[in-house]
Order: C-alpha cells, then sequence, then structure tokens
C-alpha cells in the first residue's frame, strides 16, 4: 500500500514543474495581451466612453463653455419638442436618408453586378469607381460639388450649349437638397465593393441549373442573387443609414454653413453644430446628439426586426 502511495506522490512531483510552466506561461501570456490591449482600451476610454458620459450630463445642463454648467433637468429635451427648426432639421435628414440611400445601394449592386461579368482589367476598374468614396466627405469634393451646381457653375455652362438657362442649383430651396443627394449617391464605391465580394461568393451551379430550367437573366437576378445577396444588402443598408444620418461636412460647405435657403439642406448634424459651436447652446446641442444616437438605435432596430421578412441566410 505504501509503495503505490509512493507512486502516485512521484507522479504528482513529476507533473508539477509542467504544471507551474503551463500556468507561468499563460500568465506571461495575459500580460503580453494586457499590454498590446492597453492602448486601445485608454482610446476607449479617453476618446469614446468619457466624452459619452461627459455628453450625456451635459444634456440635463445648460452650459456655455464659458461658465459651469447649470443642471436643468429635462427642460432641454422639453425645449427641443417646440423647437421648429429641430423639425425642419429631422424633415430634411429624413428625406435625405429614404433617397439617397436606396438610390445609392442601387447603382452599387448595378455596378457591382457589371463588374461582375469577367471584363479585363477588374482591378483598375475597380479602384477608379472606389476612388470618389475616398473623397466623397471632404470639403474640397464639396466645394467642387458646389461649383459645380452654382448658378454660374459647369452644369449650367453645359446647358448653355443647348440653349438652357439654368438656375442656381445650390440656392434654389426646391433642388439644394437634390445636390447633396446627388453627392452622396456618386460615392456608392464602397458598398459597390461589398456587393461585389459578394457576388463572387455564390456558387455558379445555381447559375448553371437555371439557365437549363430555361431561366432569363431578370429570373436569375430575382430568385437567386437577390436572395443569396441579401445578407450583404442588410449589411450595407444599415450601414449607410448610419452614415446618412451623421451626414455633415456636405451640407456645411455647400449650404455655407447656414443651412441652405430656406433652410431647405438644415440637416440635423448641421443644426446640432450651430447651435453647440456657434451659438454655445453646449447642453442643448448634448440633447440633440442624444436624440440622434436614439434616432438611429430605432432605425437600426426596425431593420434588424424588418430583415427576418426578407434576408436570406441560407438556413
Amino acid at each position: 500500500m505504501s509503495a503505490i502511495t509512493e507512486l502516485r506522490s512521484m507522479k504528482r512531483k513529476r507533473g508539477t514543474p509542467a504544471t507551474k510552466t503551463s500556468t507561468n506561461l499563460r500568465r506571461s501570456d495575459g500580460k503580453a495581451a494586457a499590454v498590446f490591449l492597453a492602448p486601445w482600451f485608454l482610446g476607449l476610454v479617453t476618446v469614446t466612453l468619457f466624452p459619452l458620459v461627459a455628453s450625456l450630463y451635459l444634456s440635463f445642463t445648460k452650459y456655455d463653455l464659458l461658465s459651469s454648467p447649470q443642471w436643468v433637468g429635462f427642460q432641454n429635451f422639453v425645449d427641443l419638442f417646440h423647437d421648429e427648426r429641430i423639425w425642419q432639421s429631422l424633415k430634411v435628414t429624413m428625406l435625405y436618408v429614404v433617397t439617397s440611400v436606396p438610390l445609392q445601394l442601387g447603382v452599387a449592386l448595378l455596378v457591382a453586378v457589371l463588374l461582375n461579368q469577367g471584363m479585363k482589367g477588374l482591378a483598375f476598374y475597380r479602384s477608379v469607381i472606389y476612388l470618389p468614396s475616398l473623397m466623397g466627405g471632404s470639403v474640397a469634393i464639396a466645394i467642387l460639388w458646389r461649383e459645380i451646381f452654382g448658378e454660374e457653375g459647369l452644369l449650367n455652362k453645359f446647358l448653355a450649349l443647348f440653349g438652357i438657362h439654368g438656375t442656381g442649383w445650390v440656392s434654389n430651396p426646391d433642388t439644394a437638397l437634390w445636390t447633396i443627394v446627388l453627392l452622396h449617391v456618386w460615392t456608392f464605391g464602397s458598398p459597390m465593393i461589398i456587393f461585389l465580394a459578394g457576388l463572387r461568393q455564390i456558387p455558379d451551379m445555381y447559375y448553371e441549373a437555371s439557365q437549363l430550367d430555361g431561366a432569363s437573366r431578370w429570373r436569375q437576378f430575382r430568385s437567386i442573387t437577390l436572395p443569396l445577396l441579401s445578407p450583404i444588402i442588410f449589411f450595407n443598408l444599415v450601414m449607410q443609414v448610419i452614415t446618412a444620418f451623421q451626414a455633415f461636412t456636405q451640407a456645411y460647405v455647400v449650404s455655407g454653413g447656414t443651412g441652405g435657403p430656406s433652410d431647405s439642406t438644415l440637416f440635423y448634424t448641421l443644426y446640432l453644430y450651430q447651435e453647440g459651436f456657434s451659438n454655445l447652446h453646449m447642453g442643448y446641442a448634448s440633447a440633440m446628439a442624444w436624440v440622434l444616437v436614439l434616432i438611429i438605435l430605432a432605425l437600426t432596430g426596425l431593420n434588424f426586426w424588418l430583415s427576418k421578412f426578407w434576408v436570406f441566410y441560407g438556413d
């Protein structure tokens, strides 16, 4: 009996160094991971979490950046509902989102389908088409857009060749918003690249089988491409809706920071900027920011709920 006990003891002693080594390795791996993750956590706290909590606190205060915040409770949120320009900015932003996003995704999908036909020089065309997405949100492109659609812009000079007298597209309240919508549609490169990657993942056997059954190109697109590409369409839809709600640079530059004629291009983010940094109503602007967050969360949740009726995951 003592021999068996001694043998077990020797086995435990023999296994102890390996166990200690494994434990030490895990601890060293954990320390290394903590070191590499530290900059990310630092950025998360200082750049994201702290401003987030600070803006939430400021939304319940009256704050002008020059004096100490004064607690006013829900007064800022109550004032939002009685602000006519808030409702105008929401109207403009919603109209911008519901028109520009479907148009942009439609153009992106169409171009992706054309590029997926196996044409030569695909990498070149893909890069050229993606280029506007890199510059679409820049100040330079917004200024260029204003010059194109101005009263003496390139578009009116082109129309004059045919005897057509153009208008000031940017200064006209009936057309000002649509110039910004067109700018957003023009930057379709990012969703197009994602669509193209999704199209490359659809097996050819589905199309070959449908051809044997006599299916037309349109029937193949409607019955094969769209259902199998629906998760990609849903992803692009959610991301582009969020991006469209945050549009600022285009509206600020094209309208000169005023919101355009008759507030026709007064985007919600532009009005938020005016209240926060022009009028120094920082508490009110913080409340506006949190309302925008809630609107985006609600619409994103609605999109996820509706997705179960049209998104096909193959399960």
